[in-house]
């Protein structure tokens, strides 16, 4: 009798639309990551450096992407308490840069532009890496530890300048929640409105990640059959002669 409802409630809850399915594992994916990464950030600056630090933000995010990438194949009192009621965007108890990216003072719109662009070329360069089975893909079970090991390095590398956004989805949506949640239209306009960055250079810079790794690597390699026909053509050619 268990196993019989049990058959019913999988069948009234499955959904057969594999765009809607992909989109619920996409969903469920940037959750795992968002969660671990922004829980880190909140620690982090709510902790006032004595419950973690910067490596541990990057640890964080590189575990949520494993593990969203594994998936897809609240905010507290504390945030009050820290700040006294008043939600800001910059000042010595700001807590915007939590949910979303801001650049480190010393860096100019143009620097921080170029950082999210080549953190997001060696991103997608490195995803290419490790999926491309014509080249040298890593074994399937790896590829999502590998992808967290990514994500950790550009971290480590480049998330200094601007604490390397490299995905639209994990920048603008929790811009758009402070907005609305109390810190006002000045998570859009701080930093000579740096919002559209985060947006705009991850997206160039997977075009262009794209287009480097097919240059150099993808143009250059061909399937095995298409291999196995031109030897079988050399052979016929060196036996005419």
């Amino acid at each position: 009798m268990g196993k019989m409802m049990l058959e019913k409630t999988k069948k009234l809850f499955r959904i057969r639309n594999s765009t809607v399915r992909e989109m619920l594992a996409e969903a469920l994916g940037t959750f795992i990551l968002m969660v671990f990464g922004l829980s880190s950030v909140a620690q982090v600056v709510l902790g006032k450096g004595s419950s973690g630090h910067y490596l541990s933000i990057n640890m964080a995010f590189g575990i949520g992407a494993t593990l969203g990438v594994y998936a897809a194949g609240g905010i507290s009192d504390a945030i009050y308490d820290y700040t006294k009621g008043n939600l800001t965007v910059s000042g010595p108890t700001a807590t915007a840069m939590i949910f979303s990216t801001y650049p480190a003072p010393n860096v100019s719109l143009q620097g921080a532009f170029f950082t999210e662009f080549t953190a997001t070329v060696m991103l997608i360069l490195g995803n290419m890496v490790i999926h491309d089975e014509k080249n040298n893909a890593a074994i399937k079970g790896a590829q999502p530890m590998l992808t967290g090991m990514l994500v950790l390095g550009i971290g480590l590398g480049m998330g200094l300048n601007t604490g390397y956004a490299i995905n639209p989805s994990r920048d603008l949506p929790p811009r758009i929640f402070t907005a609305i949640a109390g810190w006002g239209t000045a998570v859009f306009t701080a930093e000579h409105s740096w919002w559209w960055v985060p947006v705009a250079a991850p997206i160039l810079g997977c075009l262009f990640g794209v287009f480097i790794y097919k240059l150099c690597i993808d143009f250059h390699n061909h399937p095995v059959h298409e291999n196995e026909h031109e030897k079988e053509q050399a052979g016929m050619e060196t036996s005419r002669l």
